[in-house]
């Protein structure tokens, strides 16, 4: 019977001794980075304009990403490619460098901290990243070869996320730019113009873009447009504008711009005065003389000035040495005399109107 007992205490000691022990250790959790979005690549004369938009979370759905920098490639490919096909034989065209997320433990309250050091350059996950490249004409490629680009962003392991979109650009030699366009502006748009040049009978009609030069240029057409006139309604006044033309050409459905036609600037000036008021009315009572009309309706009124003359034949003076907002006025007058009356609207740029009807009235 003892015997028996130590056996069973035995098992026990054993069974317990097994459950502790320790399985084989799993493997690490891996995150990739899910695709760049927006994608696009556009070629301009010899430069390439790429954008997209950076990772923000994890192929798993979590976030932040594992992102380490975003990677585009290229090919020249006569026939449609793989990803894995750009990056196995195509040329790595330029690399973002993705800043670190915000620190989870700063304490609340506190301007968030990155969780590790920022690299040179970097941009936020989530933001828009650009970048280009130069390309060449390829004098002996078909009309219909393409160059397709691709981007893709890599943990920091250096471990590979999902590709984005692959985007086709032509690597035909690009049509001719424009010449110099004309500005001009009035109260509500500037005008941009510039020539077309003469085509034969089988040629295609010409189409471009306008964009507004800066430090990013701001394509201003929707669309290519066949009119050779844009209408740009950003008017501000006293700010620079400055614009250029591109001509844009359809391969297999895809733009390819010119080169940008010689810019053109213009400083816009407010030179364009009010319209002369209108409905001007002059109501006698006992020592004043009540002038009403009707209002103005620019936007960038200041207001009216007030012109008298006494006798009525008499010249018109000023009564009201700077803009009055509203459109009625009370004169002060003596009794029996006939007066005359104008006046005439200012705006905010100080250009004054024509000066309105003039009208008389004897006061009481």
């Amino acid at each position: 019977m003892k015997k028996a007992t130590r056996f069973l205490s035995l098992l026990l000691v054993l069974g317990v001794a097994a459950c502790g022990k320790k399985g084989p250790p799993l493997p690490p959790l891996v995150r990739l980075p899910t695709p760049p979005g927006e994608f696009s690549a556009q070629r301009r004369g010899s430069i390439v304009s790429i954008q997209f938009a950076v990772p923000g979370g994890n192929t798993d759905g979590s976030t932040p990403a594992d992102l380490a920098h975003v990677d585009v490639f290229a090919l020249n490919a006569p026939a449609p490619v793989s990803p894995d096909e750009i990056l196995r034989r195509g040329k790595q065209v330029g690399r973002v460098l993705v800043n670190p997320p915000p620190d989870p433990d700063t304490p609340e309250g506190q301007p968030a901290k990155p969780s590790a050091p920022l690299p040179e350059g970097g941009v936020d996950q989530g933001a828009t990243a650009r970048l280009s490249e130069t390309v060449q004409t390829d004098e002996s490629a078909e009309p219909t070869d393409m160059r397709v680009y691709v981007a893709v962003g890599f943990n920091k392991r250096g471990r590979r996320g999902a590709f984005s979109t692959l985007v086709p650009v032509p690597v035909a030699k690009p049509p001719d730019p424009p010449e110099k366009p004309e500005v001009a502006w009035d109260e509500t748009s500037i005008a941009i113009t510039w020539p077309v040049p003469e085509s034969g009978a089988d040629d295609a009609v010409p189409t471009y873009h306008v964009y507004a030069v800066g430090e990013i240029p701001i394509r201003l057409t929707d669309h290519p447009v066949e009119e050779s006139m844009f209408l740009d309604k950003r008017i501000e006044w006293g700010a620079e504008r400055c614009y250029v033309v591109r001509r844009v050409e359809l391969i297999e459905n895809i733009p390819l711009e010119s080169e940008a036609s010689p810019s053109s600037c213009v400083m816009l000036a407010d030179t364009f005065p009010p319209a002369a008021p209108e409905g001007l009315t002059a109501v006698a009572t006992e020592g004043a003389m009540n002038l009403i009309w009707n209002p103005n309706s620019e936007a960038d009124l200041d207001g009216y000035l007030l012109f008298r003359a006494m006798p009525p034949e008499g010249n018109l003076v000023s009564i009201t040495p700077t803009p009055i907002k509203e459109s009625t006025f009370k004169d002060t007058v003596p009794a029996g005399a006939r007066v005359a009356y104008a006046v005439q609207a200012v705006d905010k740029a100080g250009n004054k109107s024509p000066m309105s009807t003039r009208v008389e009235e004897n006061a009481r």
